[in-house]
């Protein structure tokens, strides 16, 4: 079983992935994770009640227009057929501009209130299982210090 652990200054979230519902989807983040591309990136959407959002290059400067805008310089396909694609609280899901457009952006939920219309439309393909509390006491522009990845 892979995990991530995905350190911010708020704390520590722990994280299975759903491989078998979206194995692309976590090939990709598990890859850009062991290549650093996480490290310092903000925060930089964070809507109460909804989600926090991840992933974009731009935002290690908040101050860049761009910010939002960035990816990894290719994008992936959703992968919406799973079983595991429900978006609930702690559900780490692919952000995209559209469909099949996604690529290093994701956002993981606060709650499954908000967030019922974003299944089968967002690629889900992870969840926490630890320091869920800290999603809690996420604000825009907090960064991610480091994610890592765990095979066990």
């Amino acid at each position: 079983m892979i995990k991530a652990i995905i350190s911010t200054a708020k704390g520590i979230m722990k994280a299975k992935f759903f491989e078998e519902d979206a194995p692309d989807t976590v090939a990709n983040f598990i890859k850009l994770s062991k290549e650093g591309y996480y490290d310092g990136l903000a925060f930089h959407r964070v809507i109460p009640n909804f989600v926090i959002q991840g992933g974009c290059p731009y935002s290690k400067d908040m101050s860049d227009p761009r910010v939002g805008t960035g990816g990894p310089g290719y994008t992936i396909s959703c992968e919406l057929d799973g079983n595991n694609q429900y978006h609930d609280r702690g559900v780490l899901s692919m952000a995209h501009a559209g469909r099949n457009t996604g690529g290093s952006q994701f956002f993981i939920c606060h709650g499954r209130e908000n967030t019922k219309h974003l299944d089968r439309n967002h690629t889900c393909f992870g969840k926490v299982t630890e320091g869920i509390e800290v999603i809690d006491n996420i604000r825009a522009g907090d960064t991610i210090d480091r994610v890592t990845i765990i095979e066990e």
